[in-house]
């Protein structure tokens, strides 16, 4: 069995890779969003939804203020004063795998080291929509090959089970967050829902999380927002849907509990997420409230992390 110090740092490798790789796609959305005029008389706040989506807001206004282009880029992707950028879990996430080199294979630890010092070349401001397009790429494909090497060079261990859960955590945060903006931030006023700007935004959340392909094969019709939430939220067959994400995370959780010889708070609370997904319906979630129901989630996975923290990465 791992030790718990290196079980954290395999924990949080994971979910700084994910949480780049996420806030490189809120980027690369609220891009293609800037390019389509909102409704008439009505201001344009995609960058504004990108911050939101994060949880950084407070941080932002404290530092930037107005939310464009140039002030939202440099906050998510170079910041090195927000925890959170691109950059700064980069930089994290190769502060914890180098700690536990040992843990991982030889080629995780390389295609990490070699992202952070690519990251360098990349500049903080001035760039072109194309350039900041290139960088996105960049960042979504170290992610990629992250889990590609996890999965084909990582031994079925304990050390594997806490990496992948650290990804699932963080993967179902990010899902809930673009959820939860689209559906409370984007629309203007002066704008009917189902109408074309709607469409096109939520073209844009889904392909954010790639998944357009996936919805038009799953329901083969036009976009509709509570077939794009069913999708996000219930299709297990979909990656990075909660609900796929709890599948991964009750079977990791299951595999420790058989590692360490017991379970406890954790193993349950997941159960139990994961078993609401099984037995809720679509429509329940929209008359109850989408936004309720994702910060709902929000807390109660925040509190599922904090729990596996307390019940195995403490020393």
């Amino acid at each position: 069995m791992l030790l718990s110090r290196t079980a954290d740092s395999l924990f949080w490798t994971a979910r700084y890779i994910e949480r780049a790789e996420s806030t490189a796609r809120l980027l690369e959305a609220a891009t293609r969003l800037s390019n389509v005029r909102s409704g008439e008389g009505e201001p344009s706040n995609e960058w504004e939804s990108a911050v939101l989506a994060t949880g950084m807001e407070k941080l932002f206004e404290d530092r930037y203020g107005e939310a464009n282009a140039r002030t939202v880029v440099d906050f998510l992707a170079f910041s090195e004063a927000n925890p959170s950028s691109i950059r700064s879990c980069l930089e994290a996430a190769r502060a914890n795998a180098r700690s536990v080199r040992t843990a991982i294979t030889i080629e995780m630890w390389e295609t990490i080291n070699a992202a952070w010092l690519e990251l360098k070349r990349y500049r903080t401001y001035g760039q072109s929509r194309a350039e900041l397009l290139e960088f996105l790429r960049f960042v979504k494909q170290v992610a990629l090959s992250v889990d590609g090497i996890a999965h084909r060079t990582m031994l079925r261990t304990d050390g594997f089970s806490f990496f992948q859960l650290g990804g699932a955590i963080e993967r179902a945060d990010n899902t809930a967050r673009i959820l939860d903006v689209k559906y409370h931030v984007l629309l203007p006023k002066g704008d009917r829902v189902g109408g074309g700007l709607d469409y096109f935004q939520w073209t844009s959340i889904l392909r954010s999380v790639s998944a357009l392909t996936a919805y038009h094969w799953v329901y083969r019709e036009s976009l509709k927002p509570w077939l794009v939430a069913d999708l996000l939220i219930l299709n297990e067959a979909m990656p990075r849907s909660l609900s796929s994400c709890y599948g991964n995370i009750t079977r990791d959780l299951d595999k420790l509990s058989k590692t360490y010889g017991k379970q406890g708070k954790a193993q349950r609370m997941a159960r139990a997420i994961h078993s609401d997904f099984r037995n809720r319906k679509v429509e329940s979630i929209f008359q109850s409230g989408l936004h309720e129901f994702v910060e709902d989630f929000i807390a109660r996975n925040n509190t599922l992390g904090a729990t596996i923290a307390e019940q195995y990465l403490f020393e």
